[in-house]
């Protein structure tokens, strides 16, 4: 069945980085789907939207406590959308997971599951940081 695949996720220790991976399994993810978001709930915590990528264009957002830490991009060849995560610190200690939606991304409501809509989600990737 179609399924998105995340990857990359592990443990490090605060100031360590990190590259998730997210990539379609049975269909074209940025080719398919405009809009990618990357979320994360943590343990007892709601889901967080965490960035989101325009798959045609440039656009991309981003939570204010990952602005200037975190990068979304895309590689279309590769068919892989990436969040490279720097200076990591224990709060963002998670599981993030990836999404797609077939829509554009709603602007900043795009970090915003129920207002996007994300069709297709992962199954999700740990990701823990020890101070």
């Amino acid at each position: 069945g179609q399924k998105l695949v995340e990857s990359g996720g592990g443990s490090v220790p605060a100031g360590g980085s990190l590259r998730l991976s997210c990539a379609g399994s049975g269909f074209q993810l940025t080719a398919g789907y405009n809009c990618v978001g990357w979320f994360r709930r943590a343990p007892g915590k709601e889901r967080e939207g965490v960035a989101a990528i325009y798959t045609r264009g440039s656009s991309t957002y981003y939570a204010d406590s990952v602005k200037g830490r975190f990068t979304i991009s895309q590689d279309s060849a590769k068919d892989t959308v990436y969040l490279q995560m720097n200076d990591l610190k224990p709060e963002d200690t998670a599981m993030y997971y990836c999404a797609a939606d077939e829509g554009a991304c709603w602007g900043t409501y795009a970090l915003e599951s129920a207002k996007q809509g994300y069709t297709y989600w992962g199954q999700g990737t740990q990701v823990t940081v020890s101070s």
